[in-house]
């Protein structure tokens, strides 16, 4: 039987790699739906009192004709630029980008997804089901955090990822901070200026900061040959980063190389003087931890001992795809797969004809640039690009 369709391509997400890629897809002539609500995991997963770690100029979301700027979101509501863009104001910036697109947004969400006649079939809450030709998973890194093996058998109330939302009113006033990146820092410092014991407990011997070479980014042309405008890896690797389909060719070895290089634990060192409210122990590791009268015990790698009231993890995020509920099973097992990331080729498509990914997702093949806001470039436009010469 034909596919009867209700739209031509279903987008599951409404983050920024969601909007972006129904930007450049409606602009195809494209009948497009996207689902979910606007910036729900910016507006609820992230801690009051972010800032983006990107610079202003790595923190646009794509449209075809760069009509929906960051610059133009803060002109035409008449917000203030700042240096350090705060999340409250990125997360009005894609939700006004969303009115941008016109009538394209179903807020419900995806409950299962499944192959039907050589199409779709999406099932949203409530019930109600939409088929159509295409999808586009853009729904980001929710689903993915990592929770390292001493902390599993702690109960909920007393561990929480630092991008879960947990309010910090809900974690006591003792709290420990795992990790040496950026939500890990960040979080420790948001919570120590806010009066709480805080302690941040690292593996690495030192802390990294990203951008200590402040001297190489003011050489004029010789900068734009060593580092590219996202500011995402060091000297040389940042400009491998910027060109997606050029890594996409490399060797796997090379490429997760690259990757793993480019987003190692680091954080941005505007937060150095922010730091004298934290207690910083480095070099150590959480060996096991365990609830005992009412309170968290941490056992470290040094033999020493920490009691605290709740331990708030930023230890990054682990892609598996068969984290995403809506996948149904019968379509899981059809999606080629490179140790939990699908593995994509041109035009993000997967083994399932017309089955794309986007975003973090498709990281593993096209290098880190899709784990940042300011790949909804490349990544719209090779959607649109795919789409574009793929119009069955």
């Amino acid at each position: 039987m034909a596919l009867s369709k209700d739209c031509d391509v279903a987008i599951i997400g409404a983050g920024p790699y969601g909007l972006s890629s129904a930007a450049h897809l409606k602009a195809l002539g494209m009948e497009v739906r996207v689902f979910g609500e606007p910036m729900e995991f910016w507006a609820n997963g992230t801690p009051p009192g972010m800032l983006l770690r990107s610079p202003r100029e790595a923190s646009t979301i794509s449209d075809p004709k760069a009509a929906f700027t960051l610059e133009e979101y803060e002109r035409v509501n008449d917000v203030a630029p700042v240096k350090r863009l705060p999340k409250d104001t990125f997360v009005n910036y894609g939700k006004w980008f969303q009115t941008q697109l016109g009538a394209v947004l179903d807020r419900r969400n995806v409950a299962q997804l499944c192959r039907e006649n050589g199409g779709f079939k999406l099932f949203v809450n409530g019930g109600e089901a939409v088929t159509c030709k295409k999808v586009v998973v853009a729904t980001g890194i929710g689903k993915f955090a990592n929770v390292p093996g001493p902390f599993a058998g702690l109960p909920g109330k007393r561990v929480s990822h630092c991008y879960e939302g947990r309010p910090f009113s809900e974690m006591g006033k003792r709290v420990a901070v795992i990790g040496a990146g950026q939500s890990a820092i960040e979080c420790a410092v948001l919570l120590g200026e806010a009066s709480f014991s805080v302690e941040l407990i690292a593996r690495v011997e030192v802390l990294r900061w990203i951008g200590m070479h402040p001297r190489l980014h003011h050489l004029g042309p010789v900068s734009k040959m060593l580092y590219s405008k996202h500011d995402i890896g060091p000297i040389g690797i940042s400009r491998l980063v910027a060109y997606p389909n050029l890594l996409y060719q490399f060797p796997m070895w090379a490429k997760d190389t690259i990757r793993k290089r480019a987003v190692r634990s680091a954080g941005a060192p505007w937060l150095i003087p922010r730091l004298p409210s934290v207690t910083i122990t480095t070099s150590t590791s959480v060996v096991s931890a365990d609830e005992v009268d009412g309170e968290v015990r941490l056992k470290l790698s040094d033999g020493s001992e920490r009691r605290v009231d709740h331990v708030l993890l930023g230890t990054g995020y682990r892609v598996d795809i068969s984290k995403y509920e809506f996948m149904s099973e019968g379509l899981l097992k059809e999606v080629r797969q490179l140790d939990g990331y699908p593995d994509v080729t041109a035009g993000l498509a997967t083994s399932v004809p017309g089955l794309h990914f986007t975003g973090a997702a498709a990281a593993r093949k096209f290098g880190p640039l899709l784990y940042f806001v300011t790949g909804t470039d490349f990544a719209s436009r090779e959607l649109a690009s795919y789409f574009s010469r793929h119009r069955d």
